[in-house]
C-alpha cells in the first residue's frame, strides 16, 4: 500500500546559506532521526572531549549520583583539562559528571570508569558495545577521556556523534547536567561554570559539549529547540564553532516547519488501524511531497523519494484502544 501526502506550505523562505568553514559537520533531526544537511557527515577522526558524553550516559545509567567514590591513583593518567581532584578525596558521582561535562575534566573520566565498572579498560568496552547497539559503525572508543596522545584516541564522525547525542538527550540527568551554567558542587570546595558559551549566547541552546586536541583541532556538539523542531549539530575543525552553530540552528528554524505526519494513538492507514507511541513530525521545507507506505507493518516515510523514516508499526489492539481512550479523558 502506498498513500502520497502532499504538503504545500503558503510561507515562502528566502535566506543566504550559512558558510561553513571547517572540516565536517552534521545538522541532524530528532523527530525523524535524519540528516537535514551535513559536509563529510561520515568521515572519522578523533573528536577529543566531545566524547565524554558516551563516558557521562554509561556512568549515569549505572550509578546512583549520590554514590561517593574516593579518588585513587587511576587519575595518574589524566592530563590535559582537569578540575585536580585529589587522590584519597571522597566525591560524589554527581560532582564527578558535573566536573566531567562543565569543565570537560580528565580526572572526572577516568575516575568515573573506575567507579562504574571497576577498570577503565572494562568502561572502554561498555563504550564500545554501547557504540554498537546503536549502530554508531564509524566510531571506536579507546579511553573515556577523548584524549589522543597515546593512542589513537576516540574515533568517530559527525553523524555517530549526532546519534549518540540524541540517545544521551532522552536521559533527563544529562539534559540537566548539560544545559547548566553553573554547579556548585556538593563537596564545598566551589564551582564550575559550563565551557558551552552557547548556552549563553543562544537561548534556544539546551545544551552541548566541547573538545579540542591537537590531532583532532576544535570539536563541538549542540543541541537547540525551537517551535517544536530538536536538532543536533556537530561539527570538526571549525574555528568559529560557536557562531556557525547558532546561526545554522537559525538558518534551519526558519527554512523548515516542523509538520505533524501521525498523532500518538491511533491512526488510519489505508483502512487499517495502527498504534502510533509518540507523535510523528518531519522538519519540511515549501513544496516538499512526502510519501508513505506500509510493507509487512513497517512504515515508510520518504520525502522527495528519499526515505527518512523507517518505524515498526503495531495493528489496533482492543487493550491499547482503551489506554488511549482513558488517557484522553483523564489529561484532555
Amino acid at each position: 500500500m502506498k498513500i502520497l501526502l502532499s504538503i504545500l506550505f503558503i510561507f515562502q523562505v528566502s535566506l543566504s546559506q550559512v558558510q561553513f568553514c571547517g572540516k565536517s559537520y552534521v545538522v541532524y533531526d530528532r523527530f525523524s532521526k535524519s540528516v537535514i544537511e551535513g559536509k563529510r557527515e561520515n568521515e572519522s577522526q578523533s573528536v577529543a572531549s566531545i566524547s565524554k558524553i558516551m563516558t557521562a550516559i554509561l556512568a549515569i545509567e549505572n550509578n546512583k549520583l549520590d554514590k561517593e567514590v574516593i579518588v585513587d591513583h587511576t587519575i595518574d593518567k589524566a592530563y590535559g583539562s582537569c578540575v585536580y581532584i585529589h587522590i584519597k578525596d571522597k566525591i560524589t558521582i554527581q560532582d564527578l559528571l558535573y566536573g566531567l561535562l562543565l569543565r570537560s575534566g580528565n580526572d572526572c573520566g577516568l575516575m568515573l570508569a573506575k567507579a562504574t565498572f571497576g577498570s577503565v579498560d572494562k568502561f572502554v568496552e561498555k563504550m564500545n558495545d554501547l557504540a554498537m547497539k546503536l549502530e554508531l559503525s564509524n566510531s571506536h572508543f579507546s579511553n573515556p577521556t577523548g584524549l589522543d596522545e597515546e593512542d589513537d584516541g576516540n574515533i568517530s564522525c559527525p553523524k555517530d556523534m549526532a546519534i549518540l547525542m540524541d540517545y544521551c538527550c532522552q536521559n533527563p540527568i544529562f539534559n540537566k547536567i548539560v544545559k547548566t551554567q553553573v554547579y556548585q558542587r556538593l563537596d564545598g570546595k566551589g564551582s564550575w561554570n559550563n565551557k558551552n558559551r552557547l548556552l549563553k549566547e543562544y537561548s534556544y541552546c539546551l545544551g552541548g559539549k566541547t573538545g579540542f586536541t591537537k590531532k583532532a583541532r576544535r570539536t563541538l556538539v549542540t543541541r537547540a529547540k525551537k517551535r517544536g523542531m530538536d536538532l543536533i549539530i556537530v561539527t570538526f575543525n571549525c574555528g568559529n564553532d560557536f557562531a556557525f552553530h547558532k546561526d545554522k540552528y537559525e538558518e534551519v528554524f526558519k527554512k523548515f516547519q516542523s509538520v505533524k505526519i501521525y498523532d500518538e494513538g491511533l491512526n488510519w492507514i489505508d483502512q487499517e488501524v495502527y498504534i502510533f507511541d509518540r507523535d510523528l513530525q518531519l522538519e519540511l521545507q515549501p513544496q516538499d511531497q512526502v510519501t508513505c507506505q506500509v510493507i509487512q507493518n513497517q512504515l515508510y516515510l520518504q520525502v522527495n523519494q528519499k526515505t527518512v523514516v523507517c518505524k515498526q508499526l503495531s495493528h489496533y489492539q482492543f487493550k491499547y484502544a482503551l489506554y488511549y481512550i482513558l488517557k484522553d479523558l483523564i489529561y484532555g
